[in-house]
């Protein structure tokens, strides 16, 4: 069945859509056919062409996410694909390239495990590119995630010292290559020794084995400590990073790969005399259309390193896609192309 369009095309009334309609194991990802969403004034329609899967879908489908998420929910924090319908002052037209990620979708609304998504337009970055849709898909949430926090959060510079405290993580990884696109010297964390190849050959500088406490091996070399520090381990080793900063340097707080997001009993005087302490949490706006492009230039001459894990190809392959996100045996983002 279809439908007209705002923009005199003919759309599907329905869609293929994975559903979680209850908490649960793998099984709870439902392939389903549902009515296309009615893009409301202000939103924008996109049809997907792939997304990538990621830790809070998993959240979501096992009903471990705060109150925001209510089922049924089509999961996904991110999508990539083309505008399918649009408000006519909004700037974006029919066909046109975009990303889309995080503002509630797959949350609080339904998200990109779908053919079809709406979102509102204020969360849509156009851009250009000839990069194939499973390497674009990876892009969305780790680079801004990874972007926000240098930028916002670090406010890093060329020519300053970075450390990443869980660099093999897929944010881990772009921070390192867009840090190093941008003129810093990075170092970066992992736990297993066999794992620090990855990091080089994201561009790492220093990569460093995590036992746990890291601040001496970082001291000797940085003897003043490094200008910035981005946090993704956790609460657990914060204390740690933050001695491993120099004065007037500053922590970002972004992530909890080790669970741990509270301190027990916690002092503002943990933190060492000078040292600043932020946190990074941002939405699509703090990922300028033009740092994306420039992010897709760099990629498309070979400057930044995308680090995707597998693809996988039709909402059938979810299941896996999770599954395999779940068992951490593949460094990297895992993403979903769709076909029409």
């Amino acid at each position: 069945m279809s439908q007209p369009t705002a923009t005199g095309d003919v759309a599907p009334v329905t869609m293929r859509a994975v559903v979680v309609t209850r908490p649960g194991g793998l099984d709870a990802l439902e392939i389903k056919d549902v009515p296309v969403p009615v893009r409301k004034p202000g939103w924008v329609r996109i049809k997907v062409k792939a997304f990538g899967v990621n830790e809070s879908e998993v959240t979501t489908r096992k009903g471990e996410s705060d109150a925001e998420v209510t089922y049924p929910r089509v999961p996904g924090i991110e999508g990539v694909g083309v505008v399918d319908e649009a408000d006519e002052d909004s700037g974006l037209r029919p066909g046109q390239q975009v990303a889309t990620m995080m503002g509630g979708m797959g949350r609080s609304y339904d998200g990109a495990y779908a053919q079809y998504v709406t979102v509102p337009a204020a969360q849509v970055i156009p851009f250009e590119t000839s990069l194939p849709w499973d390497l674009v898909g990876a892009l969305p949430e780790m680079f801004q995630t990874a972007y926000g926090s240098l930028a916002t959060g670090l406010g890093l510079q060329a020519g300053q010292t970075l450390l990443i405290r869980g660099g093999t993580s897929t944010v881990g990884l772009s921070a390192a290559t867009i840090a190093k696109d941008l003129g810093a010297t990075v170092l970066s964390t992992t736990r297993s020794p066999e794992r620090t190849g990855e990091l080089r050959a994201a561009g790492v500088d220093h990569p460093l084995v995590d036992n746990g406490t890291i601040a001496d091996q970082v001291r000797e070399l940085t003897p003043d400590g490094v200008d910035a520090a981005l946090e993704l381990v956790g609460c657990s080793v914060l204390a740690d990073t933050l001695r491993t900063v120099r004065r007037h340097g500053t922590v970002c707080f972004t992530g909890a790969l080790a669970g741990q997001w509270t301190i027990p009993d916690f002092t503002p005087f943990m933190i060492p005399n000078g040292v600043r302490l932020t946190s990074y949490g941002g939405q699509a706006a703090d990922l300028p259309a033009d740092v994306f492009a420039h992010q897709l230039q760099a990629i498309s001459a070979g400057r930044l390193t995308v680090p995707v894990a597998k693809v996988y190809h039709g909402l059938e392959q979810v299941r896996d896609a999770q599954a395999d996100l779940e068992s951490d045996t593949t460094p990297g983002k895992h993403v979903v192309v769709l076909t029409d």
